[in-house]
Protein backbone atom coordinates (compact mmCIF):
# COMPACT_ATOMS: atom_id res chain seq x y z
CA UNK A 1 0.00 0.00 0.00
CA UNK A 2 3.07 2.43 0.58
CA UNK A 3 4.55 1.51 -2.26
CA UNK A 4 1.21 2.20 -4.22
CA UNK A 5 0.76 5.94 -2.90
CA UNK A 6 4.71 6.91 -3.54
CA UNK A 7 4.35 5.56 -6.75
CA UNK A 8 2.00 7.58 -7.86
CA UNK A 9 3.30 10.78 -5.81
CA UNK A 10 6.23 10.25 -8.13
CA UNK A 11 3.88 9.87 -11.40
CA UNK A 12 1.79 12.36 -10.45
CA UNK A 13 4.73 14.85 -9.99
CA UNK A 14 6.88 14.13 -12.64
CA UNK A 15 3.88 14.74 -14.82
CA UNK A 16 3.57 18.21 -13.74
CA UNK A 17 7.44 19.00 -13.94
CA UNK A 18 6.93 18.06 -17.61
CA UNK A 19 4.22 20.50 -18.25
CA UNK A 20 5.72 23.20 -15.76
CA UNK A 21 8.82 23.29 -17.93
CA UNK A 22 8.00 25.07 -21.25
CA UNK A 23 5.75 27.23 -19.36
CA UNK A 24 7.97 28.11 -17.16
CA UNK A 25 10.28 28.89 -19.50
CA UNK A 26 7.67 31.53 -21.04
CA UNK A 27 7.04 32.96 -17.61
CA UNK A 28 10.84 33.45 -16.79
CA UNK A 29 11.64 35.36 -20.61
CA UNK A 30 8.14 37.23 -20.20
CA UNK A 31 8.34 38.13 -16.76
CA UNK A 32 5.37 36.29 -15.44
CA UNK A 33 6.34 34.97 -12.14
CA UNK A 34 4.06 37.51 -9.70
CA UNK A 35 1.02 36.60 -12.35
CA UNK A 36 1.56 33.07 -11.63
CA UNK A 37 0.99 33.62 -8.11
CA UNK A 38 -2.17 35.68 -8.54
CA UNK A 39 -3.34 32.86 -10.34
CA UNK A 40 -2.46 30.35 -7.19
CA UNK A 41 -3.92 32.85 -4.48
CA UNK A 42 -7.27 32.37 -6.51
CA UNK A 43 -7.17 28.61 -5.85
CA UNK A 44 -8.48 29.27 -2.90
CA UNK A 45 -11.51 30.75 -4.23
CA UNK A 46 -11.94 28.29 -7.05
CA UNK A 47 -11.87 25.76 -4.00
CA UNK A 48 -14.87 27.11 -2.42
CA UNK A 49 -16.57 27.29 -5.67
CA UNK A 50 -16.77 23.68 -5.48
CA UNK A 51 -18.08 23.05 -1.79
CA UNK A 52 -20.74 25.94 -3.22
CA UNK A 53 -21.59 23.74 -6.55
CA UNK A 54 -20.81 20.43 -5.26
CA UNK A 55 -18.66 19.94 -7.89
CA UNK A 56 -15.00 18.39 -8.24
CA UNK A 57 -13.16 20.65 -6.74
CA UNK A 58 -10.12 20.40 -9.42
CA UNK A 59 -13.29 21.55 -11.74
CA UNK A 60 -13.63 25.16 -9.38
CA UNK A 61 -10.02 25.83 -9.84
CA UNK A 62 -9.84 25.55 -13.38
CA UNK A 63 -12.95 27.81 -13.75
CA UNK A 64 -11.70 30.75 -11.30
CA UNK A 65 -8.94 30.22 -12.88
CA UNK A 66 -9.69 30.92 -16.74
CA UNK A 67 -12.22 33.37 -14.95
CA UNK A 68 -8.87 35.15 -13.67
CA UNK A 69 -6.88 34.99 -16.53
CA UNK A 70 -9.28 36.82 -18.88
CA UNK A 71 -9.96 39.63 -16.27
CA UNK A 72 -6.13 39.75 -16.18
CA UNK A 73 -6.06 40.23 -20.04
CA UNK A 74 -9.36 42.59 -20.36
CA UNK A 75 -7.53 44.97 -17.46
CA UNK A 76 -4.05 45.54 -19.12
CA UNK A 77 -6.26 47.84 -21.76
CA UNK A 78 -6.54 50.31 -19.26
CA UNK A 79 -4.03 52.94 -18.07
CA UNK A 80 -5.01 53.82 -14.89
CA UNK A 81 -3.16 51.55 -12.75
CA UNK A 82 0.05 49.29 -13.46
CA UNK A 83 -0.36 45.75 -14.00
CA UNK A 84 1.70 44.60 -10.90
CA UNK A 85 -0.91 46.45 -8.83
CA UNK A 86 -3.76 45.03 -10.23
CA UNK A 87 -2.18 41.67 -9.86
CA UNK A 88 -2.05 42.15 -6.18
CA UNK A 89 -5.43 43.80 -5.38
CA UNK A 90 -6.82 40.27 -7.84
CA UNK A 91 -4.32 37.65 -5.76
CA UNK A 92 -4.99 38.94 -2.33
CA UNK A 93 -8.73 39.54 -3.61
CA UNK A 94 -9.37 36.73 -4.41
CA UNK A 95 -7.43 34.56 -1.77
CA UNK A 96 -9.44 36.63 1.14
CA UNK A 97 -12.80 35.99 -0.96
CA UNK A 98 -12.29 32.02 -1.20
CA UNK A 99 -10.95 32.44 2.88
CA UNK A 100 -14.80 34.17 4.14
CA UNK A 101 -17.02 31.84 1.46
CA UNK A 102 -15.23 29.28 3.35
CA UNK A 103 -15.83 30.34 6.92
CA UNK A 104 -19.81 31.20 5.91
CA UNK A 105 -19.96 26.91 5.45
CA UNK A 106 -20.04 25.72 9.23
CA UNK A 107 -20.93 22.23 7.71
CA UNK A 108 -17.32 22.22 5.37
CA UNK A 109 -14.16 21.05 6.76
CA UNK A 110 -10.92 21.51 4.62
CA UNK A 111 -7.51 20.85 5.11
CA UNK A 112 -6.01 24.64 4.36
CA UNK A 113 -2.24 23.62 4.74
CA UNK A 114 -2.50 20.62 2.08
CA UNK A 115 -3.86 23.35 0.04
CA UNK A 116 -1.63 25.86 0.84
CA UNK A 117 0.94 24.04 0.75
CA UNK A 118 0.17 20.93 -1.52
CA UNK A 119 -0.10 17.17 -0.69
CA UNK A 120 1.31 15.02 -3.60
CA UNK A 121 1.34 11.43 -1.31
CA UNK A 122 -1.96 12.17 -1.52
CA UNK A 123 -2.65 11.95 -4.93
CA UNK A 124 -5.37 9.16 -6.48
CA UNK A 125 -5.85 8.01 -9.59
CA UNK A 126 -8.10 10.74 -10.56
CA UNK A 127 -6.03 13.06 -9.68
CA UNK A 128 -3.22 11.54 -11.74
CA UNK A 129 -5.87 11.58 -14.47
CA UNK A 130 -5.99 15.51 -14.09
CA UNK A 131 -2.45 16.02 -14.36
CA UNK A 132 -2.02 14.37 -17.49
CA UNK A 133 -5.43 15.09 -19.25
CA UNK A 134 -5.31 18.43 -18.49
CA UNK A 135 -1.82 18.69 -18.22
CA UNK A 136 -1.61 17.38 -21.74
CA UNK A 137 -3.94 19.77 -23.24
CA UNK A 138 -2.20 22.42 -21.25
CA UNK A 139 0.84 21.18 -23.24
CA UNK A 140 -0.35 20.57 -26.86
CA UNK A 141 -1.81 24.26 -26.81
CA UNK A 142 1.44 25.47 -26.06
CA UNK A 143 2.91 23.41 -28.55
CA UNK A 144 0.42 24.72 -31.04
CA UNK A 145 1.32 28.35 -30.27
CA UNK A 146 5.05 27.72 -29.92
CA UNK A 147 6.40 30.06 -32.41
CA UNK A 148 3.75 33.20 -32.61
CA UNK A 149 4.37 33.03 -28.77
CA UNK A 150 7.98 32.87 -29.65
CA UNK A 151 7.93 35.75 -31.95
CA UNK A 152 5.78 38.06 -29.27
CA UNK A 153 7.81 37.35 -26.36
CA UNK A 154 10.98 38.33 -28.87
CA UNK A 155 10.02 41.49 -30.16
CA UNK A 156 5.85 42.08 -29.63
CA UNK A 157 6.05 44.81 -31.81
CA UNK A 158 7.38 43.53 -35.11
CA UNK A 159 5.02 40.07 -34.20
CA UNK A 160 2.49 42.36 -35.23
CA UNK A 161 4.08 44.22 -38.14
CA UNK A 162 3.98 40.25 -39.34
CA UNK A 163 0.99 39.74 -38.99
CA UNK A 164 0.40 37.62 -36.00
CA UNK A 165 -2.52 37.91 -34.10
CA UNK A 166 -0.86 38.91 -30.76
CA UNK A 167 -3.84 40.03 -28.09
CA UNK A 168 -5.56 36.56 -29.35
CA UNK A 169 -2.40 34.84 -28.68
CA UNK A 170 -1.58 36.33 -25.14
CA UNK A 171 -5.33 35.33 -24.17
CA UNK A 172 -4.55 31.59 -25.28
CA UNK A 173 -1.55 31.77 -23.43
CA UNK A 174 -3.09 32.94 -20.05
CA UNK A 175 -5.65 30.22 -20.66
CA UNK A 176 -3.21 27.74 -21.01
CA UNK A 177 -0.93 28.96 -17.70
CA UNK A 178 -4.35 28.89 -15.52
CA UNK A 179 -4.49 25.73 -16.58
CA UNK A 180 -1.51 24.66 -15.69
CA UNK A 181 -1.63 26.16 -12.30
CA UNK A 182 -4.84 24.37 -11.67
CA UNK A 183 -3.31 21.05 -12.56
CA UNK A 184 -0.08 22.02 -10.07
CA UNK A 185 -2.29 22.42 -7.18
CA UNK A 186 -2.28 19.18 -5.97
CA UNK A 187 0.96 18.59 -6.21
CA UNK A 188 2.84 21.99 -4.53
CA UNK A 189 -0.03 23.78 -3.64
CA UNK A 190 -1.27 27.73 -4.19
CA UNK A 191 1.67 29.23 -1.87
CA UNK A 192 4.78 27.04 -3.99
CA UNK A 193 2.96 26.58 -7.32
CA UNK A 194 4.75 29.45 -8.63
CA UNK A 195 7.94 27.81 -7.86
CA UNK A 196 7.79 25.12 -9.73
CA UNK A 197 7.21 26.95 -12.88
CA UNK A 198 10.26 29.54 -11.83
CA UNK A 199 12.80 27.62 -10.21
CA UNK A 200 13.48 24.87 -12.89
CA UNK A 201 13.85 27.69 -16.07
CA UNK A 202 15.89 29.98 -14.27
CA UNK A 203 18.05 26.56 -13.70
CA UNK A 204 17.98 25.47 -17.17
CA UNK A 205 18.17 29.21 -18.73
CA UNK A 206 22.06 28.92 -17.53
CA UNK A 207 22.96 25.87 -19.52
CA UNK A 208 20.40 26.40 -22.75
CA UNK A 209 21.35 27.34 -26.24
CA UNK A 210 18.08 28.10 -27.52
CA UNK A 211 14.50 28.62 -26.47
CA UNK A 212 13.82 24.55 -26.71
CA UNK A 213 16.71 23.54 -25.54
CA UNK A 214 15.65 25.20 -22.33
CA UNK A 215 12.24 24.04 -22.50
CA UNK A 216 13.30 20.99 -22.55
CA UNK A 217 16.00 21.53 -19.46
CA UNK A 218 13.43 23.15 -17.02
CA UNK A 219 11.26 19.69 -17.50
CA UNK A 220 13.91 17.45 -16.22
CA UNK A 221 15.30 19.80 -13.88
CA UNK A 222 11.91 19.81 -12.61
CA UNK A 223 11.24 16.07 -13.14
CA UNK A 224 14.62 15.92 -10.75
CA UNK A 225 13.37 18.26 -8.16
CA UNK A 226 10.24 16.16 -7.56
CA UNK A 227 11.98 12.78 -7.26
CA UNK A 228 14.56 14.63 -4.49
CA UNK A 229 12.14 16.37 -2.85
CA UNK A 230 9.93 12.83 -2.32
CA UNK A 231 13.04 11.14 -1.70
CA UNK A 232 13.58 13.64 1.10
CA UNK A 233 10.56 13.94 2.12
CA UNK A 234 10.30 9.58 3.03
CA UNK A 235 14.28 10.16 4.28
CA UNK A 236 13.38 12.89 7.00
CA UNK A 237 9.25 12.84 7.38
CA UNK A 238 9.24 16.51 5.36
CA UNK A 239 6.88 17.97 3.75
CA UNK A 240 6.76 16.98 0.48
CA UNK A 241 5.40 19.88 -1.41
CA UNK A 242 8.23 22.18 0.19
CA UNK A 243 10.80 19.47 0.06
CA UNK A 244 10.32 19.41 -3.66
CA UNK A 245 10.85 23.34 -4.08
CA UNK A 246 13.49 22.91 -1.54
CA UNK A 247 15.24 20.19 -4.15
CA UNK A 248 14.67 22.82 -6.65
CA UNK A 249 16.17 25.44 -5.12
CA UNK A 250 19.09 23.11 -4.51
CA UNK A 251 19.36 21.88 -8.07
CA UNK A 252 19.23 25.82 -9.07
CA UNK A 253 22.68 26.29 -6.37
CA UNK A 254 24.79 24.11 -7.41
CA UNK A 255 23.84 24.76 -11.14
CA UNK A 256 26.13 28.11 -10.51
CA UNK A 257 28.99 26.09 -9.41
CA UNK A 258 29.11 24.62 -13.34
CA UNK A 259 30.13 26.90 -16.30
CA UNK A 260 27.42 27.23 -18.72
CA UNK A 261 26.78 29.13 -22.10
CA UNK A 262 22.86 29.42 -21.15
CA UNK A 263 23.61 33.45 -20.14
CA UNK A 264 25.11 34.60 -23.87
CA UNK A 265 23.24 32.25 -26.25
CA UNK A 266 19.67 31.53 -24.88
CA UNK A 267 16.95 33.91 -25.33
CA UNK A 268 17.73 37.23 -24.62
CA UNK A 269 16.09 39.31 -21.83
CA UNK A 270 12.85 41.04 -22.95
Amino acid sequence: MFDDFLLRALVGGLGVALVAGPFGSFVVWRRLAYFGDTLAHSALLGVALGFVLHVNLTVGIVVICQLLAILLFASQRQRQLASDTLLGIFAHGALSLGLVTLAFMDDVRIDLVGYLFGDILAIGSADLGWIFIGGGMALGGLLWLWKPLLAITIHEDLARVEGIAVDRINWLFLGLIALTVAVMMKVVGMLLVTSLLIIPAATARRFAVNPEIMALLSSLIGCGAVALGLYGSFQFDTPSGPSIVVGACLIFILAFLVPGPGSKKALSRN
